[in-house]
């Protein structure tokens, strides 16, 4: 007897800068995911915050290379305590429900990965997919999740966290860290946006300055110069068991000197990858290991991207450079491509991933309150 089909929440745009990548993430993700198993409800949000219920052949369907929010589309709402009832706003003609089963998140950067959405989708008493709360908010802000990695003994990059009322200029920064060569970047972004590096006075004030137009927190990080970066997607399911796909590696290309916003989405020649990456069995097994235990040590669930790096100087060096708890998922992205290359394909993924998440909120619904 086949099992009866579940409404699928795919929600998707937000409000921060990673808006456009979260379009085309989300696009990817509603291909993988099985149209004789789910019914599939896009849900986008505005650049203004508003929550839009988008046509399910949004954007030519599922060959679309990008989802869209048309304009018009119907404000939605999901209700506190509702177990997925949601009002569809429909104006003059008045208001219906919809009730979803779960949602997917597929949202990048602040107002979506950082926690917020968690919790209100906490509140509306609904499945969703990826880290609660805490993880979420914990591996957004780099400040944190780097105090907390290197508290817990584990291998970060040197750093110095910076807000509009605890400046350094560059030789501050340089003195404290060791190096003239500094990254510059938002403690709460992804897919570098706002990341600069400096190696002067110069470049440093407006790398500062770029960065503070994104986030009130900035961090200044040694640069680790020439190293390799290794990325490592981990992936819990249902029963709580956590494992690590096989490494990739970043190669920027042309004249990108790291792995920018520009070249991961702009630039189809901004950067190679190499899956899987070129180290020996014990480099792998110890990235796999550190990738595990800095999944638990965050509250990560679900699913996350650590990215590494690998001291050319010394091949026993590594970093933990972040952690991306809803990582890209565009048809170039290397969280599912990962996967793939280790014999999961993007639609047993999902499945994997939204198991988990229905049975994360049974395990929740079980716990006493009082």
């Amino acid at each position: 007897m086949s099992q009866p089909r579940k409404r699928i929440g795919l929600l998707f745009g937000g409000r921060s800068a990673e808006h456009e990548v979260s379009r085309l993430s989300a696009a990817n993700v509603l291909r993988a995911l099985d149209p004789d198993r789910y019914d599939i409800v896009p849900i986008g949000i505005g650049r203004d915050g508003r929550w839009l219920l988008c046509d399910s052949g949004n954007g030519g369907g599922r060959g679309a290379k990008s989802l869209e929010i048309p304009e018009g589309a119907p404000q939605v709402a999901l209700l506190p305590g509702g177990a997925g009832e949601m009002m569809v706003l429909n104006g003059g003609s008045g208001s219906s429900t919809l009730r979803l089963d779960a949602v997917v998140p597929v949202l990048h950067g602040p107002n979506g990965e950082d926690g917020t959405v968690q919790g209100f989708l906490e509140l509306a008493n609904i499945p969703y997919v990826g880290s609660g709360v805490m993880g979420s908010a914990a591996a957004m802000d780099k400040d944190v999740a780097k105090r907390l990695l290197r508290d817990s003994g584990l291998p970060v990059v040197p750093f110095l966290t910076l807000t509009p009322g605890t400046r350094a200029d560059y030789r501050a920064a340089m003195d404290a860290l060791g190096t003239p060569d500094l990254f510059v970047k938002p403690a709460n972004m992804g897919s570098s946006v706002g990341v600069s590096r400096a190696s002067s006075p110069e470049e440093f004030a407006k790398a500062c300055e770029k960065a503070f137009r994104y986030d009130a927190k900035v961090l200044v990080e040694r640069s680790v110069t020439g190293a390799r970066e290794i990325e490592c997607s981990v992936l819990e399911n249902a029963a709580g068991d956590i494992k690590a796909s096989p490494l990739g590696e970043i190669v920027p290309a042309g004249s990108h000197g790291f792995y920018s916003y520009d070249a991961k989405y702009i630039d189809a020649d901004g950067a190679l990858l190499r899956i899987p990456a070129e180290l020996t069995a014990d480099q792998a097994r110890r990235i796999q290991e550190l990738a595990v235990e800095t999944f638990k040590v965050l509250g990560c669930e679900a699913l996350a991207r650590v990215d590494f790096f690998v001291d050319p100087k010394s091949e026993d060096s590594l970093f933990i450079n972040e952690v991306n708890t809803l990582p890209g998922f565009t048809a170039i992205s290397m969280y599912p491509k990962l996967w793939e290359a280790g014999g999961l394909p993007q639609s047993e993924l999902m499945e994997v991933l939204i198991g988990h998440a229905i049975a994360r909120h049974e395990r929740r619904n079980e716990l006493a309150l009082v």
